[in-house]
């Protein structure tokens, strides 16, 4: 029987909880430091608790979902590998004991998953596939920008009292590789890169966030990219132009469709999907069937019944690309 052990119990956390109950898991127990979100947990999902988190991993074995802030993730990585067991982990953006962990992973046959959440939403399958396909025929240039207000992650709690807040974690860093990972999926890694990056406003505990980045990429077929991340939009915003010679895509994540222009017929065309619901309280776009399948996958690829679309050693080019980025600064 599959047995899962949540680390962290903050909202990623709950999430995963949710996920697994979801897909019909019930043996998951959690692991936070604080008690209220220990309590919280237990409350409202009825899970198992844990006092000591290195005791029960070596005794248990579970499947271990890592939803810890991204500093912590190397730890919780490591007490997997050393205990053999498979575990998935937030979106990181920090690389700290990679090299070692991906060798562990590999000697011990370990299914090792990093998050790639916005992969799984069904706009981006289906962009993936216009890509790939004739319509927009040579690419010419994509340009996106994915803009959020980082006060409004957590209205709960203030920027100042969590990992947003730090400089190697900040809310605007953070996502630049959670959006790389599946612009590569997409479009490849770039062959080389260059950037803008710096805060530009105030707001309360923001005092080391940068909050926008500008990145412009060059790739091998011999197109161009341009993504913008920022944390300052006050209205959450994903949108996505690609350009290519006989046609041009358009899609705004508000929308329950992708928009095609072919230059042949000289006409638009509306692609729709299923966008699926938010979980009550969150942002209506954020719908959660992204998150119940990227578990789903997870476990797909522990019961050796599906792949994973990602592993750690394309999570660490996805970062090194960030790191790149930044050290090409103008």
């Amino acid at each position: 029987m599959n047995k899962f052990l949540v680390v962290g119990l903050g909202s990623m956390g709950k999430r995963r909880i949710r996920c697994l109950q979801t897909l019909g898991y019930k043996n998951i127990s959690g692991f936070d430091p604080r008690e209220d979100r220990k309590e919280e947990a237990k409350k409202t999902y009825n899970i198992d608790l844990v006092s000591d988190v290195s005791a029960y991993v070596a005794e248990h074995k579970p499947h271990l979902i890592i939803s810890v802030p991204p500093h912590l993730h190397n730890i919780y990585m490591k007490m997997a590998v050393d205990n053999g067991c498979h575990f998935f982990v937030e979106a990181s953006v920090l690389d700290d004991d990679f090299a070692e962990i991906i060798s562990e992973v590999q000697n011990k046959k370990l299914v090792a998953a990093p998050s790639c959440t916005l992969f799984f939403h069904p706009a981006i399958q289906l962009i993936k596939k216009i890509v790939e396909g004739t319509e927009l025929g040579k690419l010419s240039n994509w340009l996106y920008h994915s803009g959020q207000y980082l006060p409004d992650w957590h209205p709960y709690e203030k920027v100042a009292d969590y990992y947003v807040s730090r400089k190697d974690t900040s809310g605007g860093r953070e996502i630049v590789p959670f959006e790389l990972s599946w612009l590569c999926r997409v479009f490849d890694f770039p062959e080389s890169i260059a950037s803008t990056f710096g805060k530009t406003i105030v707001f309360e505990g923001g005092d080391n966030v940068d909050d926008t980045y500008n990145l412009l990429m060059k790739y091998r077929k011999g197109f161009f990219g341009v993504l913008t991340v920022d944390v300052v939009s006050r209205y959450a915003t994903r949108r996505m132009t690609i350009n290519g010679q006989d046609g041009q895509l358009r899609w705004d994540w508000e929308h329950d469709y992708v928009e095609l222009y072919t230059a042949k017929t000289g006409k638009w065309e509306k692609v729709s999907f299923e966008k699926g619901a938010a979980h009550a309280g969150y942002n209506p776009n954020i719908a959660e069937d992204m998150y119940v399948n990227e578990i789903k996958s997870f476990m797909s690829a522990v019961e050796n019944t599906g792949n994973y679309p990602t592993d750690l050693t394309y999570d660490w080019n996805v970062l090194k690309t960030l790191y790149k980025a930044e050290k090409n600064a103008l």
